[in-house]
Protein backbone atom coordinates (compact mmCIF):
# COMPACT_ATOMS: atom_id res chain seq x y z
CA UNK A 1 0.00 0.00 0.00
CA UNK A 2 1.29 3.46 -1.33
CA UNK A 3 1.94 5.96 1.84
CA UNK A 4 -0.18 8.69 2.21
CA UNK A 5 1.05 12.64 2.46
CA UNK A 6 -1.21 13.76 5.34
CA UNK A 7 -2.83 17.11 4.81
CA UNK A 8 -5.51 19.35 4.90
CA UNK A 9 -7.46 21.59 2.37
CA UNK A 10 -6.31 25.32 2.25
CA UNK A 11 -8.56 27.05 4.44
CA UNK A 12 -9.47 23.83 7.00
CA UNK A 13 -8.31 23.25 10.14
CA UNK A 14 -7.90 20.20 12.77
CA UNK A 15 -8.67 21.54 15.96
CA UNK A 16 -6.82 19.26 18.52
CA UNK A 17 -8.28 18.76 22.42
CA UNK A 18 -6.01 21.52 23.98
CA UNK A 19 -7.88 24.06 21.86
CA UNK A 20 -11.50 22.18 21.38
CA UNK A 21 -11.83 21.97 25.03
CA UNK A 22 -11.77 25.68 25.74
CA UNK A 23 -13.02 26.16 22.51
CA UNK A 24 -16.34 23.83 24.27
CA UNK A 25 -16.34 25.69 27.04
CA UNK A 26 -17.14 28.79 24.99
CA UNK A 27 -19.85 27.82 23.09
CA UNK A 28 -21.06 25.85 26.39
CA UNK A 29 -21.21 29.55 27.76
CA UNK A 30 -22.73 31.12 24.66
CA UNK A 31 -25.26 28.85 24.61
CA UNK A 32 -26.52 29.65 28.08
CA UNK A 33 -27.03 33.25 27.60
CA UNK A 34 -28.96 32.46 23.87
CA UNK A 35 -31.28 30.13 26.40
CA UNK A 36 -31.36 32.79 28.93
CA UNK A 37 -32.90 35.27 26.24
CA UNK A 38 -35.15 32.56 25.64
CA UNK A 39 -33.80 31.05 22.41
CA UNK A 40 -33.84 27.72 21.82
CA UNK A 41 -31.89 25.20 19.65
CA UNK A 42 -32.03 24.55 15.97
CA UNK A 43 -30.25 21.96 13.50
CA UNK A 44 -30.54 22.10 10.06
CA UNK A 45 -28.91 19.89 7.12
CA UNK A 46 -25.20 20.77 5.74
CA UNK A 47 -26.18 19.88 2.30
CA UNK A 48 -28.91 22.32 0.82
CA UNK A 49 -30.77 21.91 -2.70
CA UNK A 50 -28.20 24.29 -4.82
CA UNK A 51 -31.57 26.53 -6.11
CA UNK A 52 -32.02 27.22 -2.48
CA UNK A 53 -28.99 28.92 -1.67
CA UNK A 54 -28.14 30.41 -5.18
CA UNK A 55 -29.28 34.46 -5.38
CA UNK A 56 -29.47 35.07 -1.42
CA UNK A 57 -26.19 36.26 -1.03
CA UNK A 58 -25.49 38.52 -3.98
CA UNK A 59 -23.04 37.57 -6.92
CA UNK A 60 -20.25 37.83 -4.60
CA UNK A 61 -21.38 35.31 -1.94
CA UNK A 62 -22.21 32.92 -5.39
CA UNK A 63 -19.44 32.76 -6.25
CA UNK A 64 -17.94 31.52 -2.48
CA UNK A 65 -20.63 28.85 -2.33
CA UNK A 66 -19.72 24.94 -2.92
CA UNK A 67 -21.70 23.30 -5.17
CA UNK A 68 -21.49 19.73 -6.90
CA UNK A 69 -24.08 17.66 -8.26
CA UNK A 70 -23.90 14.67 -5.67
CA UNK A 71 -24.37 10.61 -6.66
CA UNK A 72 -27.99 10.65 -7.10
CA UNK A 73 -28.14 13.91 -9.68
CA UNK A 74 -29.01 16.19 -7.72
CA UNK A 75 -27.15 19.98 -7.38
CA UNK A 76 -26.63 20.39 -4.04
CA UNK A 77 -24.56 22.96 -1.98
CA UNK A 78 -23.16 23.38 1.39
CA UNK A 79 -24.65 26.09 3.61
CA UNK A 80 -23.23 29.39 3.41
CA UNK A 81 -24.67 30.50 6.65
CA UNK A 82 -27.32 29.45 8.68
CA UNK A 83 -29.77 32.20 8.00
CA UNK A 84 -31.05 30.93 4.54
CA UNK A 85 -31.54 27.29 5.70
CA UNK A 86 -33.67 28.87 8.56
CA UNK A 87 -36.10 30.63 6.06
CA UNK A 88 -36.13 27.20 4.15
CA UNK A 89 -37.18 25.82 7.64
CA UNK A 90 -39.86 28.34 8.35
CA UNK A 91 -41.35 28.17 4.91
CA UNK A 92 -41.88 24.17 5.87
CA UNK A 93 -43.30 25.25 9.00
CA UNK A 94 -45.46 28.16 8.63
CA UNK A 95 -47.66 26.61 11.96
CA UNK A 96 -44.85 27.44 14.40
CA UNK A 97 -46.10 29.93 16.95
CA UNK A 98 -44.47 33.49 16.89
CA UNK A 99 -41.77 34.56 17.26
CA UNK A 100 -40.26 31.94 16.88
CA UNK A 101 -36.73 32.29 18.67
CA UNK A 102 -34.10 30.31 17.72
CA UNK A 103 -30.52 29.31 18.02
CA UNK A 104 -28.09 27.44 16.02
CA UNK A 105 -24.14 26.63 16.00
CA UNK A 106 -23.20 25.07 13.31
CA UNK A 107 -20.24 24.66 10.62
CA UNK A 108 -20.56 26.41 6.99
CA UNK A 109 -18.30 26.93 4.46
CA UNK A 110 -16.99 29.50 1.79
CA UNK A 111 -14.79 29.05 -0.66
CA UNK A 112 -12.71 32.11 0.17
CA UNK A 113 -9.29 33.21 0.49
CA UNK A 114 -7.82 32.30 3.77
CA UNK A 115 -6.66 34.92 6.13
CA UNK A 116 -6.21 36.02 9.66
CA UNK A 117 -9.21 35.12 11.25
CA UNK A 118 -11.00 33.40 8.21
CA UNK A 119 -11.10 30.33 7.16
CA UNK A 120 -13.23 28.36 4.54
CA UNK A 121 -14.87 26.23 7.09
CA UNK A 122 -15.55 27.72 10.38
CA UNK A 123 -18.43 28.02 12.53
CA UNK A 124 -21.37 30.32 13.42
CA UNK A 125 -23.45 30.98 16.06
CA UNK A 126 -26.65 32.92 15.05
CA UNK A 127 -29.54 34.09 17.05
CA UNK A 128 -33.07 34.88 14.94
CA UNK A 129 -36.64 35.88 15.78
CA UNK A 130 -38.83 35.40 13.30
CA UNK A 131 -42.26 36.94 13.12
CA UNK A 132 -41.61 39.96 15.11
CA UNK A 133 -41.48 43.28 13.22
CA UNK A 134 -41.35 45.83 16.36
CA UNK A 135 -37.49 47.06 16.44
CA UNK A 136 -37.54 45.77 20.17
CA UNK A 137 -36.58 42.56 18.49
CA UNK A 138 -33.59 44.13 16.49
CA UNK A 139 -32.38 45.79 20.25
CA UNK A 140 -32.64 42.36 21.59
CA UNK A 141 -30.74 40.94 19.09
CA UNK A 142 -28.23 43.68 20.27
CA UNK A 143 -28.18 42.86 23.74
CA UNK A 144 -28.07 39.24 23.61
CA UNK A 145 -24.97 39.58 21.02
CA UNK A 146 -23.54 41.96 24.27
CA UNK A 147 -24.05 39.61 26.57
CA UNK A 148 -22.28 36.75 25.13
CA UNK A 149 -19.29 39.04 24.62
CA UNK A 150 -19.50 40.11 28.48
CA UNK A 151 -19.93 36.54 29.34
CA UNK A 152 -16.96 35.34 27.72
CA UNK A 153 -15.00 37.90 29.69
CA UNK A 154 -14.80 41.01 26.62
CA UNK A 155 -15.78 44.13 27.84
CA UNK A 156 -14.27 46.47 25.64
CA UNK A 157 -16.27 45.97 22.45
CA UNK A 158 -18.97 48.03 20.20
CA UNK A 159 -21.48 47.45 18.36
CA UNK A 160 -21.79 49.25 15.62
CA UNK A 161 -25.16 50.30 13.52
CA UNK A 162 -27.07 51.25 10.41
CA UNK A 163 -30.06 51.01 8.51
CA UNK A 164 -30.32 49.32 5.25
CA UNK A 165 -33.31 51.67 3.87
CA UNK A 166 -30.65 55.23 4.41
CA UNK A 167 -28.45 53.19 2.22
CA UNK A 168 -31.58 52.31 -0.31
CA UNK A 169 -32.56 56.31 -0.08
CA UNK A 170 -29.02 56.73 -0.75
CA UNK A 171 -28.90 54.65 -3.96
CA UNK A 172 -32.15 56.30 -5.28
CA UNK A 173 -30.37 59.65 -4.76
CA UNK A 174 -27.45 59.52 -6.94
CA UNK A 175 -29.69 57.01 -9.46
CA UNK A 176 -28.01 53.98 -9.09
CA UNK A 177 -30.70 51.06 -10.15
CA UNK A 178 -31.91 48.86 -7.76
CA UNK A 179 -30.71 45.11 -7.98
CA UNK A 180 -26.93 43.95 -8.58
CA UNK A 181 -26.17 47.81 -9.27
CA UNK A 182 -27.05 48.69 -5.88
CA UNK A 183 -25.41 45.70 -4.41
CA UNK A 184 -22.18 46.06 -6.09
CA UNK A 185 -21.56 49.69 -4.30
CA UNK A 186 -22.78 48.38 -0.36
CA UNK A 187 -20.48 46.04 -0.97
CA UNK A 188 -17.71 48.07 -1.88
CA UNK A 189 -18.96 50.41 0.64
CA UNK A 190 -19.06 47.87 3.15
CA UNK A 191 -14.90 47.44 2.59
CA UNK A 192 -14.67 51.05 3.89
CA UNK A 193 -12.94 50.10 7.58
CA UNK A 194 -10.86 46.99 5.17
CA UNK A 195 -9.08 49.03 2.49
CA UNK A 196 -9.52 52.73 3.56
CA UNK A 197 -11.64 55.86 1.80
CA UNK A 198 -9.18 56.14 -1.27
CA UNK A 199 -9.43 52.25 -2.50
CA UNK A 200 -13.58 52.50 -1.96
CA UNK A 201 -12.98 55.43 -4.37
CA UNK A 202 -11.51 53.36 -6.80
CA UNK A 203 -13.28 50.70 -6.42
CA UNK A 204 -16.63 52.90 -7.06
CA UNK A 205 -15.15 54.41 -10.63
CA UNK A 206 -13.96 51.17 -11.63
CA UNK A 207 -15.94 48.49 -10.70
CA UNK A 208 -19.71 50.27 -10.28
CA UNK A 209 -18.72 52.99 -12.75
CA UNK A 210 -20.29 56.29 -10.31
CA UNK A 211 -19.53 59.67 -11.38
CA UNK A 212 -17.00 61.58 -9.30
CA UNK A 213 -20.36 63.48 -8.13
CA UNK A 214 -22.05 61.00 -6.95
CA UNK A 215 -19.15 59.43 -5.30
CA UNK A 216 -18.83 62.84 -3.26
CA UNK A 217 -22.48 62.39 -2.12
CA UNK A 218 -21.47 58.84 -0.53
CA UNK A 219 -19.29 60.04 1.16
CA UNK A 220 -20.82 63.46 2.56
CA UNK A 221 -23.81 60.63 3.50
CA UNK A 222 -21.20 58.92 5.35
CA UNK A 223 -19.92 61.95 7.29
CA UNK A 224 -23.08 62.84 8.81
CA UNK A 225 -24.06 63.17 12.13
CA UNK A 226 -26.56 60.51 13.28
CA UNK A 227 -28.81 63.54 14.10
CA UNK A 228 -28.67 65.23 10.65
CA UNK A 229 -29.95 61.94 8.65
CA UNK A 230 -33.49 62.90 8.88
CA UNK A 231 -33.05 66.38 7.38
CA UNK A 232 -30.37 64.54 4.62
CA UNK A 233 -33.59 62.50 3.37
CA UNK A 234 -35.98 64.78 4.06
CA UNK A 235 -38.46 64.10 1.07
CA UNK A 236 -37.31 60.78 0.41
CA UNK A 237 -40.02 58.29 1.84
CA UNK A 238 -37.76 55.37 2.46
CA UNK A 239 -34.59 57.39 3.91
CA UNK A 240 -37.34 59.10 6.26
CA UNK A 241 -38.56 55.48 7.21
CA UNK A 242 -34.42 54.61 8.05
CA UNK A 243 -33.72 57.90 9.70
CA UNK A 244 -36.82 56.89 12.40
CA UNK A 245 -36.04 53.66 12.67
CA UNK A 246 -32.17 54.47 13.48
CA UNK A 247 -33.34 56.90 15.94
CA UNK A 248 -35.91 54.65 17.94
CA UNK A 249 -33.24 51.86 18.16
CA UNK A 250 -30.92 54.31 19.43
CA UNK A 251 -33.34 54.97 22.31
CA UNK A 252 -34.07 51.22 22.91
CA UNK A 253 -30.75 50.45 23.15
CA UNK A 254 -30.34 53.19 25.43
CA UNK A 255 -33.00 51.21 27.74
CA UNK A 256 -31.64 48.08 27.62
CA UNK A 257 -28.69 49.81 29.22
CA UNK A 258 -26.23 49.51 26.14
CA UNK A 259 -25.50 53.21 25.24
CA UNK A 260 -21.36 52.69 25.80
CA UNK A 261 -21.39 49.79 23.45
CA UNK A 262 -23.16 50.79 20.56
CA UNK A 263 -22.97 53.59 18.18
CA UNK A 264 -24.26 54.95 14.55
CA UNK A 265 -21.49 53.96 11.75
CA UNK A 266 -22.90 54.71 8.26
CA UNK A 267 -20.83 52.59 6.88
CA UNK A 268 -21.96 49.94 7.96
CA UNK A 269 -23.76 48.20 4.97
CA UNK A 270 -23.13 44.45 5.32
CA UNK A 271 -22.55 42.83 1.94
CA UNK A 272 -25.11 40.27 1.76
CA UNK A 273 -28.47 41.18 -0.29
CA UNK A 274 -31.19 39.65 2.20
CA UNK A 275 -30.81 42.66 4.86
CA UNK A 276 -34.01 45.42 4.17
CA UNK A 277 -33.47 47.37 7.48
CA UNK A 278 -31.25 47.17 11.04
CA UNK A 279 -27.18 45.98 10.02
CA UNK A 280 -24.41 45.36 12.55
CA UNK A 281 -20.78 45.13 12.55
CA UNK A 282 -19.34 44.00 16.56
CA UNK A 283 -15.63 44.64 16.83
CA UNK A 284 -13.36 44.01 20.15
CA UNK A 285 -12.02 47.75 20.88
CA UNK A 286 -8.20 46.08 21.89
CA UNK A 287 -8.30 43.92 19.07
CA UNK A 288 -10.08 45.76 15.84
CA UNK A 289 -7.67 44.09 13.52
CA UNK A 290 -9.24 40.91 13.51
CA UNK A 291 -12.44 42.58 12.29
CA UNK A 292 -15.91 42.00 12.74
CA UNK A 293 -16.69 39.21 15.66
CA UNK A 294 -20.77 39.13 15.14
CA UNK A 295 -22.80 40.99 12.85
CA UNK A 296 -26.45 40.82 11.48
CA UNK A 297 -29.77 42.79 10.87
CA UNK A 298 -33.47 42.84 9.43
CA UNK A 299 -34.44 40.36 6.62
CA UNK A 300 -37.79 41.17 6.50
CA UNK A 301 -38.16 39.78 2.66
CA UNK A 302 -36.04 36.71 2.67
CA UNK A 303 -38.55 34.28 4.04
CA UNK A 304 -41.26 35.24 1.36
CA UNK A 305 -38.98 33.34 -1.32
CA UNK A 306 -39.93 30.48 0.79
CA UNK A 307 -43.21 30.96 1.04
CA UNK A 308 -43.83 32.50 4.51
CA UNK A 309 -44.03 36.18 4.64
CA UNK A 310 -42.91 36.81 8.24
CA UNK A 311 -40.33 39.51 9.68
CA UNK A 312 -37.11 38.35 10.79
CA UNK A 313 -34.14 39.33 12.22
CA UNK A 314 -30.86 38.41 13.48
CA UNK A 315 -27.24 38.41 14.84
CA UNK A 316 -24.32 35.55 13.81
CA UNK A 317 -21.16 34.98 15.79
CA UNK A 318 -18.02 33.68 13.96
CA UNK A 319 -16.92 31.57 16.56
CA UNK A 320 -13.63 30.43 14.97
CA UNK A 321 -12.21 34.52 14.76
CA UNK A 322 -14.14 35.67 18.07
CA UNK A 323 -11.62 32.34 19.40
CA UNK A 324 -8.59 32.99 17.95
CA UNK A 325 -9.05 36.95 19.28
CA UNK A 326 -10.10 35.67 23.36
CA UNK A 327 -6.77 33.74 22.83
CA UNK A 328 -4.87 36.74 21.43
CA UNK A 329 -6.44 38.63 24.07
CA UNK A 330 -5.11 36.06 26.71
CA UNK A 331 -9.15 35.66 27.79
CA UNK A 332 -8.85 31.32 27.20
CA UNK A 333 -5.78 29.30 27.73
CA UNK A 334 -5.20 25.97 25.94
CA UNK A 335 -6.59 22.78 27.93
CA UNK A 336 -4.63 20.01 27.28
CA UNK A 337 -7.09 17.51 29.29
CA UNK A 338 -10.62 17.13 30.54
CA UNK A 339 -9.52 14.82 33.49
CA UNK A 340 -9.16 16.39 36.87
CA UNK A 341 -7.66 12.90 38.27
CA UNK A 342 -5.29 10.05 36.84
CA UNK A 343 -6.10 6.96 38.60
CA UNK A 344 -2.61 5.22 38.16
CA UNK A 345 -2.28 1.39 38.50
CA UNK A 346 -0.15 -0.16 41.46
CA UNK A 347 0.06 -3.40 40.13
CA UNK A 348 -2.40 -5.77 38.26
CA UNK A 349 -3.82 -6.74 41.54
CA UNK A 350 -4.70 -3.53 42.16
CA UNK A 351 -7.02 -2.81 38.53
CA UNK A 352 -10.51 -3.56 40.33
CA UNK A 353 -9.71 -0.74 43.10
CA UNK A 354 -8.62 1.55 40.56
CA UNK A 355 -11.75 0.94 38.49
CA UNK A 356 -13.67 1.50 41.54
CA UNK A 357 -11.74 5.07 42.61
CA UNK A 358 -12.27 5.97 38.92
CA UNK A 359 -16.22 5.12 39.09
CA UNK A 360 -16.31 6.46 42.69
CA UNK A 361 -14.89 10.07 41.01
CA UNK A 362 -17.02 10.26 37.54
CA UNK A 363 -20.26 9.20 39.98
CA UNK A 364 -19.40 12.58 42.05
CA UNK A 365 -18.76 14.83 38.34
CA UNK A 366 -15.05 14.87 38.88
CA UNK A 367 -13.07 13.69 35.52
CA UNK A 368 -10.80 10.39 36.58
CA UNK A 369 -9.18 8.08 34.31
CA UNK A 370 -7.55 5.16 35.27
CA UNK A 371 -4.29 4.04 33.35
CA UNK A 372 -4.22 1.51 30.73
CA UNK A 373 -2.07 -0.38 32.35
CA UNK A 374 0.55 -1.15 35.06
CA UNK A 375 3.81 0.43 33.57
CA UNK A 376 6.29 1.41 35.71
CA UNK A 377 4.73 4.77 38.14
CA UNK A 378 7.16 7.07 36.45
CA UNK A 379 5.51 6.33 32.90
CA UNK A 380 2.38 6.78 34.20
CA UNK A 381 3.03 10.38 36.38
CA UNK A 382 5.10 11.86 33.00
CA UNK A 383 2.09 10.96 31.00
CA UNK A 384 -0.68 12.73 33.47
CA UNK A 385 2.05 15.81 33.28
CA UNK A 386 2.07 15.70 30.01
CA UNK A 387 -1.61 15.56 29.44
CA UNK A 388 -1.68 18.66 32.51
CA UNK A 389 -3.66 16.61 34.64
CA UNK A 390 -3.13 18.22 38.02
CA UNK A 391 -4.05 14.92 40.41
CA UNK A 392 -2.76 11.49 40.34
CA UNK A 393 -4.09 8.97 43.32
CA UNK A 394 -2.73 5.90 44.08
CA UNK A 395 -4.39 3.02 45.42
CA UNK A 396 -1.51 0.67 46.06
CA UNK A 397 -1.66 -2.30 48.46
CA UNK A 398 -1.22 -0.54 51.91
CA UNK A 399 -3.53 2.02 50.50
CA UNK A 400 -6.35 -1.07 49.75
CA UNK A 401 -5.84 -2.54 52.89
CA UNK A 402 -6.71 0.60 55.03
CA UNK A 403 -9.51 1.91 53.04
CA UNK A 404 -7.49 5.53 51.89
CA UNK A 405 -5.99 6.35 48.52
CA UNK A 406 -2.94 8.64 48.13
CA UNK A 407 -3.24 12.33 46.07
CA UNK A 408 -0.45 13.97 44.50
CA UNK A 409 -0.83 17.39 42.92
CA UNK A 410 1.70 17.51 40.30
CA UNK A 411 1.62 21.20 39.97
CA UNK A 412 3.62 20.96 44.19
CA UNK A 413 4.95 17.58 44.76
CA UNK A 414 2.72 17.64 47.66
CA UNK A 415 0.95 14.40 48.75
CA UNK A 416 -1.77 13.64 51.24
CA UNK A 417 -3.82 10.34 52.66
CA UNK A 418 -7.46 10.68 51.84
CA UNK A 419 -10.19 8.57 53.06
CA UNK A 420 -11.95 7.00 49.85
CA UNK A 421 -15.32 8.94 51.34
CA UNK A 422 -13.39 12.37 51.33
CA UNK A 423 -11.32 12.13 48.04
CA UNK A 424 -14.17 13.51 45.22
CA UNK A 425 -14.65 16.94 48.24
CA UNK A 426 -10.64 16.91 48.37
CA UNK A 427 -10.30 16.74 44.58
CA UNK A 428 -13.47 19.04 43.64
CA UNK A 429 -12.08 21.85 46.22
Amino acid sequence: MSRLNPRTLKGFNDFLPATMLPKQGMLDRVARVFESFGFGPLQTPALEYEELLTGKYGEEGNKLLYRFEDNGGRRVALRYDLTVPLARVMGMNKALPKPFKRYQIAPVWRAENPGRGRFREFLQCDVDIIGAADLMADAECMAVGAAVLRALGVERFEIRFNNRKLLTALMQMIDVADGEPTFAVLRAVDKLPKIGEAKVRTLLVDECQLSAGAIDQIFAFLALDPATVAEFFAGNAIGEAGAQELAELIELCAEQGLSDNVRVDLSIARGLDYYTGTIYETFLLDLEGIGSVMSGGRYDGLLETFGAADPAVGISLGVDRLFAALVELKLVAETPSPTRALVVLFDAEGRKAAYEVGALLRAAGVNAEVFLSDAKMKKQFRYADQRGIPYVVIAGPDERAAGVVTVKTLATGDQQTVALADLAATLQG
